[in-house]
């Protein structure tokens, strides 16, 4: 499932408080040549509902709308097919499996079958995250999570932006398990450091670049919009 037409693109990461904010966001973006998608999260949902907030962008774009549960695919591997139905209306899932292989690929299926598209994360952008830089995740537990959904047929992959050696590493090691064109998706840019320039350029010519208070607590939304969507094309 093709989750965006474009190679390249910027996603906004709607973290906002309420539906009003969402749909300024949304209005004052959606035209924006670049822009590829919506990415939306707990805040929104658990208050408001996926369908309220699905219908709010709805309102504006067209573009494809990826919710990211902050972290799915943490569960059973039976919740799969339960949160597969909960997300209904939306186009695709971000899931970061770090419970195990079981259950990152009852839920991959689980959520394929549901028609959703599969973007798979295995790496964080913050610090204390893996066991190297003082957190609980192995240092080589995202490339068993990423080797495992290429094995499912994903083509959809999360890479922290603000890490770029570790962009290259990944894509090298997911299109040596035999994925061909990977897309890329990428968090952790300019609030948290990274760049749009070296993060197009370790992830290659399939890359979208996910960015939230760059935008949403610009002055001008539309015009930060232009500008980061500079930097993809």
């Amino acid at each position: 499932m093709q989750i965006i037409k474009a190679k390249r693109s910027i996603i906004p990461s709607c973290d906002v408080s309420d539906l009003k904010m969402l749909s300024k966001l949304v209005s004052e973006t959606a035209d924006v040549g670049g822009i590829g998608a919506y990415k939306i999260g707990f805040e929104l949902c658990l208050k408001f509902g996926i369908g309220q907030v699905v219908d709010a962008i709805r309102k504006n774009s067209k573009l494809s709308v990826i919710y990211d549960h902050q972290k799915a695919a943490t569960d059973i591997p039976d919740m799969g097919s339960r949160f597969a139905e909960a997300v209904k209306g939306v186009d695709a899932v971000i899931l970061f499996p770090v419970m195990g292989p079981e259950t990152e690929k009852a839920w991959i299926e689980a959520c394929k079958k549901a028609k959703l598209g599969v973007i798979v994360g295995g790496d964080m952008t913050h610090k204390a995250y893996l066991e190297n830089d003082g957190g609980y995740i192995k240092e080589l537990a995202p490339l068993k999570i990423y080797e495992v959904a290429a094995e499912l047929g994903v083509n959809d992959f999360v890479v922290p932006g603000n890490k770029p050696e570790k962009i290259m590493e990944y894509r090298e090691f997911i299109e040596a398990k035999g994925v061909k064109e990977p897309v890329f998706y990428s968090p952790g840019l300019v609030a948290q450091g990274g760049t749009i320039e070296a993060g197009a350029k370790a992830a290659g010519e399939r890359w979208h670049a996910i960015v939230g208070r760059a935008i949403y607590e610009a002055k001008d939304m539309k015009k930060a919009a232009e500008e980061l969507c500079k930097g993809v094309l």
